[in-house]
């Protein structure tokens, strides 16, 4: 399962290396796109296929879904990890996400989010300042 918080620094040739804890679960080609709230997400190849059907099921009209392909889709990029687990970001996926320095890699169980450590950093005050409201609107919806 892909679970835990990992952190790695970025190389001069904006490489990093996937915690190798991570590796087992994803393999040595993954996919790395945009994700939610200014971080990236890493998933295996099997995982990418069944996320993309769930998310962009839908009519073509659709304006959110097309937007929605656009978003996840477009700054999509098939990696193959190294020798050593590492991988190149892709100069606009860098940018996306504002890394610089160090990645803060995050386990979600079906994908691992990167972050800039110093946004990461951000976000977790954020969750322990505001996990009970967070919980109630959670429990409001149908799942």
């Amino acid at each position: 399962m892909l679970i835990g918080e990992y952190r790695n620094k970025l190389d001069e040739k904006n490489r990093v290396a996937l915690p190798k804890k991570f590796r087992a679960g994803l393999g040595d080609k993954v996919v790395v796109a945009r994700g939610y709230e200014g971080c990236l997400i890493v998933v295996s190849q099997k995982s990418w296929k069944f996320l993309i059907e769930e998310t962009v099921k839908g009519p073509f009209t659709s304006g959110v879904l097309r937007d929605t392909t656009r978003f996840l889709l477009g700054g999509a990029f098939e990696v193959e990890l190294d020798g050593q687990g590492r991988f190149v970001l892709p100069k606009n996926l860098l940018n996306y996400a504002m890394l610089h320095g160090e990645a803060c890699f995050v386990g979600l169980g079906r994908w691992v989010e990167v972050w800039d450590s110093a946004k990461w950093d951000e976000r977790l005050k954020f969750l322990y300042t505001h996990g009970s409201e967070i919980a109630d609107k959670l429990s409001l919806l149908e799942i």
